[in-house]
């Protein structure tokens, strides 16, 4: 009993370390106060709220956006929402704790998802990326990389839950960090930079807070620092093989400097900055951004469509969204400190690192404070794939809730 409880402190040490540190005490958010008996004891309000103001926000943008631009299909967006609710409803139905010990199926079923765009007559090829599927005969297209998302959450979290909150051999270490780079390079290969980032950060968070040890955490984070900078030291030097594409270092040449090429490649991220300074404290308006409206803003309902939220609502509307989505991660994390199951607490962290990162890029990369990778804002940006994927994953939340027991 004694050896049992040693393990779920150590388990909320690990998780909790971080918020700890800055002062934050989140359990009673997760705790038995918010065990309800009746229909909503089954959901988990403290998620579902803000998950709930979050997609109908990004409605609301979806359909300004759909007045001026003629790629985004209201329909469509509503379409993936109608389809993304009724996965993850299934996905709350669900235990999910069937998954726990199944990663060896999940690694399989994630092997096949990032290489389904490689198989001919199946891959097809939009904006220099042969990430998407095209249904034979039915003309409809999907993302698989991002339903790859979740299956990876459950990959990671099932490897790592074996080790009860205490990875002690280095072996284990290293081997957990190898089956997270198989996913990681198969989406290199489309190539599909961004996504492969998310699916990089979400399992990294799930094997440190599954109890690695900081010494081979702060080894492996200067190991992939020096090897970034040789990658792009490489592909900017000339006579040296390049391995990132050029549109993708022009992105980091203008991060660095946007005044580089502000009227090439640094035009979409000035484009934005206008975007977002324009909107002032209260925004022009739903259906007056003269940005997005005006064609001056490229891709404003996919990749910048903070931009486009920002001069509609202004600053207001967006610290309205920043804060819904703080509190949707934050219920997450509080969820993650209270259940007992550790393979639970490690999807609960995968999920809420998931939003956190995308949140953090893509809002990021509209103000100028990180590079443009084209990663979408999670509920809001135009994508069915996406919006079905996120769902499925605030699904995934859920059913943890569902099927929890409690710490004290």
């Amino acid at each position: 009993m004694a050896a049992e409880q040693g393990i779920r402190e150590n388990e909320r040490d690990s998780l909790a370390f971080f918020l700890e540190k800055f002062g934050f005490d989140l359990s009673s958010l997760g705790g038995k106060g918010l065990q309800r008996k009746g229909p909503f004891g089954r959901v988990y309000l403290m998620e579902l709220i803000p998950n709930v103001i979050i997609v109908l926000f990004g409605s609301v943008v979806m359909w300004s956006a759909s007045l001026t631009i003629t790629d985004a299909s209201f329909p469509r967006h509503l379409a993936g929402i109608a389809i993304g609710l009724a996965a993850g409803a299934l996905v709350w139905a669900y235990d999910y704790r069937v998954f726990a010990g199944k990663s060896t199926l999940l690694l399989i079923i994630d092997i096949i998802l990032m290489l389904m765009p490689s198989i001919p007559g199946l891959g097809y090829n939009a904006m220099g990326m042969t990430g998407w599927v095209q249904i034979p005969l039915m003309g409809l297209r999907f993302q698989p990389s991002e339903i790859a998302k979740p299956v990876t959450i459950l990959l990671m979290a099932s490897l790592v839950a074996e080790y009860n909150g205490r990875i002690e051999s280095l072996r284990d270490y290293l081997k957990l960090c190898g089956i997270l780079c198989i996913p990681f390079i198969l989406i290199l290969t489309q190539p599909d930079l961004g996504t492969g980032l998310i699916v990089l950060v979400l399992g990294a968070t799930i094997i440190v807070c599954g109890g690695a040890r900081r010494s081979w955490v702060l080894v492996t984070v200067g190991i992939i620092v020096v090897g970034a900078i040789v990658v792009v030291a490489s592909s900017i030097t000339e006579g040296l093989p390049s391995i990132l594409k050029q549109y993708q270092i022009n992105r980091l040449i203008v991060f660095v400097d946007p005044s580089v090429d502000p009227s090439g490649n640094g035009y979409n991220l000035q484009q934005a900055k206008i975007a977002v300074g324009s909107g002032g404290l209260f925004g022009k308006g739903i259906g007056n951004a003269s940005q997005a409206g005006g064609g001056f803003l490229p891709e404003a309902h996919t990749d910048f469509v903070f931009a486009l939220l920002a001069e509609e609502f202004g600053f207001l509307g967006s610290a309205i969204l920043l804060l819904l989505f703080g509190w949707m991660i934050l219920s997450t994390v509080a969820l993650a400190l209270r259940v007992e199951s550790p393979f639970g607490k490690l999807v609960l962290v995968g999920v809420a690192s998931m939003w956190a990162f995308q949140l953090l890029q893509n809002v990021g990369m509209c103000i100028g404070i990180m590079p443009i990778t084209g990663i979408p804002l999670p509920f809001v940006s135009f994508g069915s794939t996406s919006m079905i994927a996120q769902l499925m994953s605030a699904g995934l939340v859920q059913s943890v809730w569902r099927h929890r027991t409690m710490a004290g």
